[in-house]
């Protein structure tokens, strides 16, 4: 890589600075706090899919570099944790649920949706135990140094507005092996936080490092 990769801004400049940070020489920095190997990768929701080609080049040159990369869709992970809970008959009996209600107030729709939801995505035992093992069980598979495993963490967006990736982050705190894991976070950085998707107030309850 040359350091013109490094001058790059927007969504092409936070990949770039990422990526020089997780092959630094002295190993992956994108983290100065103990068990707590976190960072937060913002770019505007408009520029998902380039988000995702300029991820790909880099997996392909961490991976031709021996790296383990394990990159992880939250939707599709509390899909899967919802027909496990469950199951796909009450899934189902959800999802048409919210269609009647939205058809007679949305508001009502979402604010019932969001309850039902809570326990599955919010806590310790929501999607950061699900996170949890997926990360155990490729590690188990893929048993490499820790210091070349990266995880991402992303298709966020799928969950607005009931997500908040402060808190699933201290939740994965000291369960993920001490591993690199990088949140990709729709939205933009503005008032000192982070507001998700440009639309919900600013979260300023950050510790991990922040690429924008």
């Amino acid at each position: 890589m040359t350091n013109d990769l490094f001058s790059l801004e927007g969504v092409d400049g936070a990949v770039a600075a990422l990526e020089r940070d997780l092959t630094s020489p002295a190993g992956p920095r994108i983290s100065t706090m103990r068990n707590h190997n976190f960072a937060i990768l913002v770019y505007p929701p408009r520029k998902e899919f380039h988000l995702r080609q300029r991820l790909r080049t880099m997996i392909g040159r961490l991976e031709s570099e021996g790296w383990a990369v394990l990159s992880m869709a939250l939707h599709q992970v509390l899909f899967e944790r919802l027909r496990t809970r469950i199951g796909d008959e009450e899934l189902q009996a959800l999802v048409e649920r919210e269609r009647r209600l939205y058809a007679r107030s949305p508001e009502r729709a979402m604010n019932d949706l969001r309850q039902r939801l809570a326990e599955h995505i919010d806590g310790p035992e929501g999607l950061a135990a699900d996170i949890e093992q997926r990360i155990a069980a490729f590690r188990e598979q893929h048993p490499v140094d820790s210091d070349r495993t990266l995880v991402l963490l992303g298709r966020t967006g799928a969950l607005y507005p009931f997500f908040r990736s402060s808190a699933l982050l201290k939740h994965l705190g000291g369960r993920t092996s001490n591993v690199p894991v990088v949140l990709l976070y729709p939205g933009e950085q503005r008032d000192g936080g982070l507001s998700f998707m440009q639309e919900l107030e600013p979260d300023r309850d950050y510790r991990p490092r922040i690429y924008v």
